[in-house]
């Protein structure tokens, strides 16, 4: 009956297969080239960084892009002249502005954030560097966090007797209702360039005809009006929601520290035992989001405290010292002190092996690499130094910081004594308590760094040059006159603490070393993937070892400043011990590895020289990590005006790309005509439905009889 039935179906005609065999292809072709056909029509910009959202108590500052994208015609303006035709003569707005580096400046900026003919903004990095300087930061950085007010020092309040940094020219910390990016590569300002030159130059005082060239910026933000407003929507969605969407996220990471002796770390220390704190910070920022080299403002000490921890530990009766050394790295000093104000918040709530009291004198390394004629400024705070107890203490600390730079290439002078203190970690342990301290800095009144808090603050601005045609290792290895100058402040350091901690031994021997010094400039400001790094840190963690180096805190910790500042602190004042790699990662199984007192890593190792595998080792030292989260999240104080309360928005996407856009009227034509092709072929296809039993009917054959 099968085979009957077989024979009865008439076979389909030729025209039928040749049809279907076209609409496969038609929707495969489709689906293999959607993709080809969007890049056809648009070209993306892969290094762009954005301006984000930041948010404090009672501000948001910072930028955002409508939430589907802000799109403009392009307009090239590299002198001011060129704003006209923005601001008022263009036919075509609005725009988006391809902005001169040059021109990037307050002044300029609130003219476009008055308009509504501007959309966006693309700024182009200005090489060389203006001249005039660039700081988008506040004059007076961190102002009411520090610890002058109107109840300490109030003369010198809000910077009354000094404006730190009088270029600052406070952009940062304004809201702007456009997108604006920053454009990392000069062949991509080149590509946006030729498309402006050849789609949008005005000509002869005319507008340009269509097709333009047009730019679309995607930045939209999801939290708005202040800290407290967006963490309690977080806090809300957390509590009732099964998928809470969190609109913000507080800055937040990790201080590093280390004791020149071991202490441990999960107990308290004696009362009666003395240390002295060495700090700096290692954080940065500029306008751009993770745009923040930080050369002068952060790397610069940074670098400078490193080596004297070395140094210091290379001395051979450190553990005869009267007194302990703390090296300390805050984070998140650049936002009102994060990193700070939660150390002195944990040492007043006993979350930290080290209370206030222990505290003997305080030494911190602010900017210290453009120095004039050598010297070396000493800040020290007026209003404490009325306590005569304290007054001796300084005295005496200034006196051996003095002495400790004879015979060196670094002169150190008093700033002053009516000289308030310049923005420093140690303002925040004065809040606390009369500590006797002094910040070490290259300025005497406002900084030398013209390009405080801004993208350039590169190494340009330290004046860290290379000879041409060195390879990567040779530049490495290379000691450049600004490692010098830096490991000379080292050494002094170094020398006046090993003196400050009783150390009786005479101090030429304690040196730093320019070799070290030139390593780490080099992970830090030019190329964080370098064999150095990569030999220290953990197999892990390597991810972490991006090309350009950036010291912006964030939201995601540790950071990989963070982690490089704790691992090249554990190589320069660790001991290798002779481990296996199970021992090194579980050392409380090991009964003599003293896990309270050490920290354990099993790092990578060089490369063997025979081989393309590395020779790991375990590194023994005593650096550790603390929280640097402000205590107003820790309290739920989002509205505090003791502690910071940054913030950084969250967002979907960033991204940035150019394409040819058709006038209005084409776009209506194309949209009446898409339309009325779709009706036809609504009505055709409803017709050959309707027919289908004519149209697509099969003559039977005359001589098939079914039986």
């Amino acid at each position: 009956m099968e085979a009957a039935a077989g024979r009865c179906r008439a076979p389909l005609p030729a025209w039928w297969g040749l049809l279907r065999g076209l609409l496969l292809a038609v929707l495969a072709a489709g689906s293999c080239q959607g993709n080809s056909v969007e890049r056809k029509i648009y070209i993306p910009l892969n290094k762009t960084a954005p301006c984000v959202r930041l948010l404090n108590a009672t501000h948001q500052i910072g930028c955002q892009s409508s939430i589907s994208g802000d799109t403009g015609v392009i307009h090239v303006v590299e002198k001011e002249e060129d704003l006209n035709w923005v601001l008022a003569d263009g036919p075509h707005p609005p725009y988006m502005i391809l902005l001169d580096g040059n021109l990037f400046n307050r002044r300029v900026m609130l003219q476009l954030k008055g308009t509504s003919r501007v959309s966006g903004l693309a700024v182009a990095i200005a090489k060389p560097s203006p001249p005039q300087g660039f700081s988008p930061g506040l004059k007076c950085p961190n102002d009411g966090f520090g610890v002058y007010s109107k109840d300490y020092g109030p003369q010198f309040a809000h910077c009354n007797k000094t404006v730190w940094n009088p270029v600052g020219s406070g952009l940062s910390y304004e809201d702007f209702d456009f997108p604006i990016f920053l454009l990392e590569d000069a062949n991509e300002t080149q590509v946006i360039k030729q498309c402006y030159q050849d789609h949008n130059v005005p000509r002869d005082g005319s507008g340009p005809e269509y097709p333009l060239c047009a730019m679309q910026l995607f930045s939209h933000m999801h939290a708005v009006t202040s800290t407290v407003t967006c963490m309690r929507r977080s806090s809300l969605q957390s509590t009732f929601s099964i998928n809470p969407e969190v609109v913000c996220d507080p800055l937040l990471d990790y201080n590093v520290w280390s004791t020149l002796q071991p202490i441990n770390s999960s107990g308290k220390v004696d009362p009666e035992k003395e240390v002295i704190i060495v700090a700096t910070r290692i954080d940065s920022h500029s306008f751009f989001w993770n745009i923040a080299p930080g050369a002068e403002s952060a790397v610069s000490s940074f670098v400078t405290h490193l080596a004297a921890a070395e140094a210091l530990h290379k001395a051979s009766d450190i553990h005869l010292l009267q007194r302990n050394i703390m090296f300390t790295f805050f984070q998140g000093e650049t936002f009102d002190y994060i990193g700070s104000s939660r150390m002195v918040y944990d040492m007043e709530k006993d979350k930290f092996p080290l209370r206030l009291d222990n505290i003997h004198s305080f030494v911190e390394l602010n900017q210290v690499a453009l120095r004039n004629d050598s010297i070396l400024w000493m800040h020290t705070d007026p209003v404490s130094r009325m306590n005569e107890s304290v007054e001796v203490q300084v005295r005496n600390l200034l006196d051996i910081l003095s002495n400790s730079s004879v015979g060196a290439n670094v002169t150190l002078q008093e700033a002053g004594y009516s000289q308030p203190l310049p923005p420093s970690s140690f303002q925040r342990f004065l809040r606390a308590r009369h500590i006797p301290g002094v910040v070490l800095t290259d300025h005497r009144a406002a900084f030398q760094n013209r390009y405080y808090q801004s993208m350039y603050d590169t190494p340009e601005n330290i004046r860290l040059q290379y000879p041409e045609g060195l390879s990567p290792e040779e530049t490495l290895e290379y000691v450049t006159d600004t490692a010098k100058s830096l490991a000379e402040v080292a050494t002094v350091v170094a020398r006046a603490l090993y003196r400050l901690a009783g150390g009786a031994n005479t101090t030429s021997a304690i040196q730093a070393d320019p070799k070290t010094v030139s390593r780490m400039l080099y992970g830090f400001l030019i190329k964080m993937n370098n064999s150095w790094f990569q030999s220290i840190i953990k197999p892990d963690i390597k991810g972490i070892l991006g090309d350009v180096p950036q010291h912006y805190v964030a939201v995601s910790s540790p950071v990989n400043t963070t982690y490089l500042v704790q691992y090249v602190l554990a190589n320069l004042t660790g001991t290798v011990v002779n481990l296996t790699k199970e021992e090194c990662l579980n050392p409380e199984k090991t009964p003599s590895s003293e896990k309270e007192m050490y920290e354990y890593a099993w790092v990578q190792g060089s490369l063997d020289p025979n081989s393309t595998s590395r020779v790991p080792y375990c590194v023994r030292s005593t650096v550790h990590l603390s929280k640097a989260l402000s205590p107003a999240f820790e309290l739920r104080q989002w509205g505090s005006t003791e502690y910071s309360t940054w913030t950084e928005s969250r967002w979907k996407e960033i991204r940035a790309r150019i394409f040819l856009v058709a006038s209005k009227e084409l776009e209506i034509i194309t949209l009446v005509v898409g339309i009325a092709i779709l009706i036809f072929s609504l009505l055709a296809t409803y017709f050959i439905n309707a027919k289908a039993d004519v149209l697509f009917s099969v003559p039977r054959d005359p001589g098939a009889v079914a039986y």
